[in-house]
């Protein structure tokens, strides 16, 4: 499950998209569950829900399971008790990283995370200590080539879109919270086909990675998101192309 754009972008360019696909689909059911349990298992009324359906979509999960899913929180089922906790810490050369977790044993997701860190050359730090560069946005993401940058801009400033902004490859469509949907249906009645729609937290600045770095920081992205109790990972890295080129040489 990805952080933001740039991290998104790069595992499709590296090549490192889990192929692990029931790894995946168990954190959307829990996440889909919890969020049916907490608001109801109505999508329109239920924001949290809504964005965990829209990332079983992308993901190709079936309805069926998305809607037993949904039956299981919204019936308050008996299964697991999960604590959603956040943790930060730092990876090689200082980049920020923040975790999203939901966990039924706090002590153990408290010693695994410290243990990855340590294992990949970055450290687990304080509540507070990375938190504040990042910031939580909604997040449409096109490829340059395949949009009209003309009608993107159009189309996603008059639904509410607070900015546009072009990152190599990619164009990138930054909404409030609140305005994430409104954003993106527009986007959907005018046939704009995007990579990537999610909530996510957007990084206020990145850490440009040379190669030793950059392959630490990939193996430690790809051991958090391994674990199954991390819902979620930001960091605040990018890859110059050209060694994301030779990294896949």
């Amino acid at each position: 499950m990805s952080g933001h754009s740039k991290w998104s972008t790069i595992k499709r360019k590296k090549g490192a998209v889990d192929a692990k696909r029931g790894k995946i689909f168990t954190k959307l059911i829990k996440e889909i569950t919890v969020a049916a349990r907490m608001g109801g298992g109505d999508l329109e009324a239920n924001p949290r829900l809504r964005t965990a359906v829209t990332s079983a979509k992308s993901e190709n999960m079936p309805k069926d399971n998305i809607d037993r899913a949904i039956k299981k929180g919204a019936g308050g089922l008996d299964g697991a008790s999960y604590e959603e906790l956040t943790y930060e810490g730092y990876g090689p050369a200082g980049v920020a990283v923040f975790l999203e977790i939901m966990t039924d044993n706090k002590k153990r997701i408290a010693a695994d995370l410290r243990h990855i860190f340590s294992r990949n050359n970055g450290n687990l730090g304080e509540n507070g200590c990375v938190s504040w560069i990042f910031e939580k946005k909604g997040l449409i993401v096109f490829e340059s080539d395949k949009v009209d940058e003309e009608k993107l801009m159009e189309v996603a400033l008059e639904a509410g879109a607070e900015d546009i902004r072009e990152d190599g490859s990619t164009f990138d469509v930054i909404t409030a919270v609140d305005s994430f949907y409104e954003v993106k249906n527009s986007i959907d009645e005018n046939n704009m086909g995007y990579t990537l729609a999610e909530i996510t937290m957007i990084p206020q600045n990145y850490v440009k990675l040379q190669e030793k770095e950059a392959h630490q920081m990939l193996r430690l992205m790809n051991a958090l998101e391994d674990h199954e109790d991390v819902q979620h990972v930001y960091a605040n890295f990018d890859i110059p192309e050209n060694i994301l080129e030779e990294m896949n040489e």
